[in-house]
């Protein structure tokens, strides 16, 4: 047991592990946010409303633009979410080590 909790000491595994939780925690928060209080504005001012459901037919094949636009904006609001705290979390980090 002992060799055990030295191991995930020295590979920071603990660490990760909260990483990864918080992670898709602030993942779910920002799709809520985007979801719940973003697209309803986008969808009023688009005209059909429910920009997220369109698609492009050719023939038999189905194309969801609307699902492929909307994960594409939901990834780039994460992503830019995720940057701004851990820029913010690394700064303060720095500071901490002078």
């Amino acid at each position: 047991m002992k060799e055990f909790i030295a191991f995930l000491k020295l590979y920071g595994v603990i660490g990760l592990a909260i990483a990864v939780i918080i992670g898709g925690k602030l993942g779910d928060f920002v799709k809520a946010f985007v979801d719940d209080l973003l697209m309803p504005i986008v969808g009023a001012v688009i005209p059909g409303g429910d920009w997220r459901a369109a698609t492009l037919d050719l023939g038999p094949v189905k194309f969801g633009l609307g699902h492929f636009a909307g994960a594409t904006i939901d990834f780039l609001i994460v992503a830019w979410v995720v940057f701004v705290i851990s820029k913010k979390v690394l700064k303060e980090e720095t500071v901490a080590k002078k």
